[in-house]
């Protein structure tokens, strides 16, 4: 799945106002960058402060290169990460939130937070499902 362009973002923003439940809404590749697995992981991940790609790769276990590299350039196309290559040998690249991705992080760890005190609920409810 290709992903839209900046100029077609921009004629599709012109033509209405951004809702996710519409089709063509350029705000759901956007959605599914921030609420995937690996895009809410990283990007609450980075909340505690700039990271190295080995070193987020460790704070976000179970991702693979493949999918943080993926993750990571999605969340710094649309303005959620910001990454920097310092000018050393070997190069080394930090990665870190920008203004919106720390907002938004700080949403996806209230959400997380909520998630993980309902988790006693979640588990008895699936036990009950279980016994169906």
């Amino acid at each position: 799945m290709t992903e839209p362009n900046a100029a077609e973002d921009e004629r599709r923003a012109a033509a209405f106002a951004f809702d996710v439940f519409a089709r063509e809404c350029p705000s759901r590749s956007v959605l599914e960058h921030v609420t995937g697995r690996w895009g809410a992981l990283v990007l609450a991940g980075l909340r505690k402060g700039p990271a190295r790609f080995n070193s987020l790769r460790r704070r976000v276990d179970g991702v693979s290169e493949k999918m943080l590299a993926q993750t990571l350039q999605s969340l710094e196309r649309d303005g959620f990460v910001h990454r920097e290559v310092l000018a050393v040998l070997p190069p080394k690249v930090n990665y870190s939130l920008t203004p919106m991705g720390e907002s938004t992080a700080d949403h996806l760890l209230a959400f997380i937070d909520h998630l993980e005190s309902q988790m006693p609920a979640v588990l008895e409810a699936r036990r009950r499902q279980e016994q169906v």
